[in-house]
């Protein structure tokens, strides 16, 4: 992995979107600890520690607020420009969180909150190839045959080699990423994904690789999983 060229790599702002309700979770899932450690300070500690991030902002909601910036205080982390509020949904409390972002940002980053084991590599390949082509994301290779059925009906077989579950960080250029969900916003749109807005334009997103490991926690079974991911990578830290 190439080491960040500071002269040359534009300046990246990263959203971390962390306004959700945490319903299939049944509790606040970036409030649980993970290997002793609050979900959301993982993903903050991820982000502060690579080289290829310049600023955080944090959206959450309103009354969560001013434990997340104590949160953060208390962590130093030091990244964090602020903790703003988000909005009713995904894509509006994205688009709060860009706006917050700094005019000299050259790209933005979007990353779930809920994705305390992303890496450095995979924050580099995203952030690198959006610098080169305007929109990456991380993505993986789906392993499964899907189908497609109504009404507990298949309906065909969908072609597995093109199909991809898709990460965070999503990254931009900052131009870009501001118009597709400042649109997406006024229109009243709820997507599932940065990467969808930016399509709406007839833009063109770029996948890099993602991991396995790079798991979003929904349901208390990916907590479970999270937890066995870091303690085989401690078992690798320590040579066991």
């Amino acid at each position: 992995m190439r080491k960040k060229d500071l002269k040359r790599l534009p300046r990246c702002s990263c959203v971390v979107v962390a306004a959700g309700s945490s319903s299939r979770m049944g509790g606040d899932k970036l409030a649980l600890t993970l290997g002793g450690r609050p979900v959301l300070e993982r993903t903050l500690d991820a982000l502060e520690r690579s080289a290829y991030i310049d600023e955080i902002v944090v959206v959450t909601r309103s009354e969560k607020i001013p434990a997340v910036a104590r949160e953060v205080s208390d962590c130093g982390f030091k990244k964090v420009k602020c903790v703003a509020e988000g909005g009713a949904d995904r894509t509006q409390s994205a688009w709060r969180g860009v706006c917050e972002c700094s005019e000299e940002a050259e790209l933005i980053a979007i990353h779930d909150a809920a994705r305390p084991l992303v890496t450095e590599e995979i924050i580099a390949r995203a952030v690198l190839a959006a610098a080169e082509r305007g929109a990456a994301a991380p993505a993986v290779k789906v392993k499964d045959t899907v189908r497609q059925a109504r009404g507990g009906r298949v309906l065909r077989t969908l072609e597995r080699d093109e199909l991809f579950l898709m990460q965070t960080p999503q990254v931009f250029r900052a131009g870009l990423i501001r118009a597709a969900l400042g649109d997406a916003a006024r229109l009243g749109l709820s997507l599932t994904d940065d990467c969808a807005a930016v399509m709406l334009m007839d833009a063109e997103v770029f996948l890099v690789e993602g991991s396995e490991e790079n798991l979003k926690l929904t349901t208390p079974a990916d907590v479970y999983a999270a937890e066995a991911i870091l303690e085989a990578r401690d078992e690798n830290r320590t040579g066991l």
